[in-house]
Order: C-alpha cells, then structure tokens, then sequence
C-alpha cells in the first residue's frame, strides 16, 4: 500500500487529497519532534508517579471528611513534581480551569490589592471573575480587588514598555492560551520565563500566576520551571489524559498553596479534607496526559499545513513554536465556521448524528458553536472544534484522544469547506 494510504479511505476530492498528502509530507520533521518533547514529559510523569509508590490500595475511594486519603496525598505531590512545585491541589470538585483560577485568585487576593493582567483582556468567563463585565455577583471586584490590563503590542505580546512602576500588584496574572482573541499567540514556556524575569525586575514583591490551560505538557518545561509562582488548569483538558471525568489543579509554592486550600476547604482545614472517588482515573490520566498532548499537537501541526494550503490563514503557522494545543483557522464566513464544527461533530465517537446550532453558553456574550462528541461532557482534550459566531468567524480546534481519529475528523472538516 502507497505511503498513506488510509486517504483513500475518506473519499475526498482529487485535489484535496493531494494537499492532504503534501501537508503530512511536510509535517513530518516538526512530529518528530512533537515525539522527542511527549518522551520527555512521559519520562518526568512517569519518575513523579513511581517516586510516590502507587499501590491498589491507592486507587479506593474515600468518603466524608476524606481523612488519610493516602491516594490523594499521593496524587497531589506526584502532581507538584510533575509541574515544578513545592505543592499542589487537585481535585474533582473543581469543575473547569476558570474554577481553578477563580478559587487561586480568591484565595491570594485581598481588598484593596491590584490584579495585573499582564496578557491583556482574559477570556470572556475570566473577564466575569474580575468584575470587569460588571454584570456578575461575587466578583473580585465586589470584594474591591482593583484590576489593571496591560496593554499588548500589534502581535499580541504584552508591551511591557508601558508598564507603570507604581502599580504595585499583588498578583501578576499571565493567561498562556490565547483563548478566542485568534491575533494573540499562546506563549511558550521560554517567553513565560522572559515574562517572569521582568515582572520580577519591576515588582518584586509581586506573585506570578499561570494560566497553564492547554499549555500542559507542549513542551519540556512547565511555567515553574521557568519562574511562575502558581500555575492552575483542568483536568478535562491536557492533565487528564482524555481519562479524567472532571476536576482541576493549582500546584506550586507551598505557602501559596496553602492559602488557596484555605479558602478550597476552609481556614484551619487546608488541603486534609475532600473525599475523593476514581482515583484510578485521575492516576491513569496524568499517566496518559504527555501521549495525547502528542497527539493533539500532531494533528495541530497538520491542520495548521493543510489549511493554510487550502488558503485560510492560520495560527500558528505549522512550522511556528506553540504554547498551546489550539490550532486557529479563520475561516471567514458563519456558513463555513458552522460546516467546519458540523463535519467535526459528524466524526465524532459521540452524539455524532447532533446537528449543531449556535448558542449562549455561561460566561459569554455571543453565540458560540462548538462540536463536542466527547466521552466527557466538555472534555477540550478529546478532538473538539468551537468558535464565537463573530468576525472573522475563525475556528478553534484542539485535543485528540487517538492520532488516526483526530486526522480523520480534520480532513472530514476540510472536504466540508473545500470549494
């Protein structure tokens, strides 16, 4: 059988065909080293999860107060070495990654005190959590926590020129992915590092906060690694390793953690409380987790060629470093953001026969659609594909359990837009 030769299989146009084979031809070099950075990260999670002595009794569930939840414990410190920390709270009460962040800045923050947003404007549900919709109850801001957005450069770089140094924040706020602002990029862990250092030149006193959200894992540091205090995240994104079926994570400095335990459990409780079921799940995905970032990062690269040779501008570029797994096509037509995302639904292992429809989703102002045939309701680490119905209607698609399923699903949504 000719090289690729699964092609055949998914009855595409001539000419698309042809763009798809190139486009795997000229990937190849950027996978193998997709491959190199999933061996190294499999290595590290692999060391952390062997250092804590894992047994079945592990894996039991715990209930109530969740006392002496050896698995727990153990999963949490297995959790901090992975990323780089003194510390670290995972647990399946946290629902998504704006809970995580939402509970981390609660718990760090105080009246009166200034949260930098050193990456600009944040998503639209972490927008909600500041205050800055004023719109919502129990905002920072309700809590007269002031908030600064630093302004960004023409490339979506924060222009750190035009930092005032009499801001003095307590807590500089960095958001790795870029989100649905498709002119930002999502910063890897080298521009963190560069971040960092300048945030420590000009507020010393400051603490430096991550948002790791599908950043974990792309490549071989983490954002402890390079001079953050706290990251934070989901488990239904990368950690999870497609396995985990909710939860989210903080992990870093030990004194830091210990304040958001507190307010995660309450003052003089900490992190020694929080029953804990599935443990087994939450082991196997941090387990899993450098394999399907791999994955994902795969197809990312391939859909980043493919539609670019099809002429849809893309980003990043497939030969361009990545912080994140979302790969950003501006398709620009609603018609064809809906295709995009129905031909991904249509491939999908569930509720494939959904036809999809824009819609208002908690935290946002616009409509959204977004194909989601996951095993996890939500799970952006399985292959899903969204997008806010507004200009320049650009597509965000990311996470792939298996390599062969996300490839398939990306050329389905090609041969749903080809012209």
């Amino acid at each position: 059988m000719p090289e690729y030769g699964w092609i055949h299989e998914l009855e595409l146009p001539g000419k698309l065909k042809g763009l798809v084979r190139q486009s795997l031809q000229k990937v190849k070099e950027a996978w193998d080293e997709i491959d190199s950075v999933a061996f190294h990260n499999q290595r590290r999670v692999l060391e952390a999860l062997q250092e804590q002595m894992i047994g079945e009794q592990d894996f039991l569930d715990s209930s109530g107060y969740g006392y002496g939840d050896s698995g727990r414990e153990k999963l949490e410190r297995a959790c901090a070495r992975i990323f780089g920390g003194e510390a670290a709270l995972l647990r399946p009460q946290i629902v998504s990654g704006t809970h995580a962040l939402a509970l981390t800045l609660s718990g760090l923050l105080r009246p009166g005190e200034l949260l930098l947003c050193l990456t600009g404007p944040p998503y639209d549900t972490m927008q909600a959590v500041i205050g800055s919709r004023g719109q919502e109850t129990g905002t920072l801001a309700e809590w007269g926590i002031r908030h600064h957005y630093a302004a960004l450069r023409a490339d979506g770089f924060p222009e750190l020129a035009s930092l005032e140094p009499g801001l003095q924040p307590r807590v500089v706020y960095i958001q790795r992915s870029a989100g649905y602002e498709h002119r930002r990029s999502s910063l890897n862990c080298a521009q963190i590092g560069e971040l960092a250092k300048e945030v420590r030149r000009r507020y010393p006193e400051a603490w430096i906060v991550v948002d790791n959200c599908y950043g974990e894992f792309t490549g071989r540091e983490e954002p402890l690694h390079a001079g953050a205090d706290l990251v934070a995240g989901s488990l239904i994104k990368n950690p999870g390793g497609g396995l985990a079926r909710s939860g989210g994570y903080v992990a870093g400095r030990r004194d830091l953690i210990r304040r958001v335990a507190a307010r995660l459990s309450a003052p003089g409780l900490y992190e020694k409380l929080g029953s804990f079921t599935e443990k087994r799940s939450f082991f196997q995905g941090l387990f899993m987790a450098p394999a399907l970032v791999g994955n994902a990062l795969k197809n990312a690269v391939f859909a980043a060629a493919l539609f670019e040779a099809m002429g849809y501008e893309v980003k990043p570029r497939w030969d361009e470093p990545r912080g994140d797994i979302v790969q950003v096509i501006v398709l620009g037509s609603a018609e064809k953001l809906l295709r995009f995302c129905q031909a991904i639904q249509g491939a999908s292992p569930v509720e494939s026969y959904l036809q999809l429809e824009p819609g208002l989703l908690p935290g946002y102002d616009v409509p959204v659609v977004m194909a989601a045939g996951t095993f996890h309701q939500g799970a952006t680490s399985e292959l899903t594909a969204d997008g806010p119905l507004r200009e320049p209607y650009a597509v965000f698609l990311q996470g792939g359990l298996t390599l062969p399923h996300a490839l398939w699903a990306t050329c389905a949504a090609a041969k749903a837009i080809f012209d």
